[in-house]
């Protein structure tokens, strides 16, 4: 397994990883697949990371500003999306590593996790890296006819 900053050839596999979790999950609220090219842009701006099995991406993290505005600073949110073949093997938690080292960088104080509550997977998987859950936003977002709540979890660093 190896994690490593994205680069702009792996717009393609990041953009097939992000597609898969919005089309065939309910851990996303969007329905829009997004195209390669919005993923390069994101790969641009960064930090982006892939998690990759012999030279195959299964895995990608990113970290963005929770916020606008210079009260929000020091905080910051993330997302880690695993192809289903790639869940169980590691790669969240060496994506999450990664995620955290820059978090820290940044002189981030607080790192955040949006989850949706028809994936209690990534809950438990915050959860054991020791996120603790701040808030609930019930009936936030739908999907497929379905109400879903939003659950912010939350580390400070």
């Amino acid at each position: 397994m190896t994690v490593r900053a994205a680069h702009p050839d792996d717009a393609e596999a990041i953009a097939a990883c992000v597609n898969w979790m919005i089309r065939d999950t309910l851990a996303t609220f969007t329905t829009d697949l997004r195209p390669p090219e919005d993923v390069a842009t994101w790969i641009a701006n960064g930090p982006v990371w892939v998690a990759e099995i012999d030279g195959a991406v299964l895995g990608v993290g990113r970290l963005g500003q929770f916020r606008s505005g210079p009260g929000y600073a020091h905080t910051r949110e993330h997302s880690v999306v695993l192809l289903p073949e790639a869940q169980g093997r590691g790669l969240g938690r060496a994506l999450m590593q990664k995620i955290e080292e820059q978090a820290r960088k940044e002189a981030c104080h607080v790192l955040v996790a949006a989850i949706s509550s028809a994936n209690p997977g990534a809950v438990a998987f915050h959860a054991a890296l020791g996120f603790c859950e701040t808030g609930r936003m019930p009936e936030v977002g739908c999907k497929h006819g379905r109400w879903l709540d939003l659950i912010l979890m939350q580390k400070t660093l």
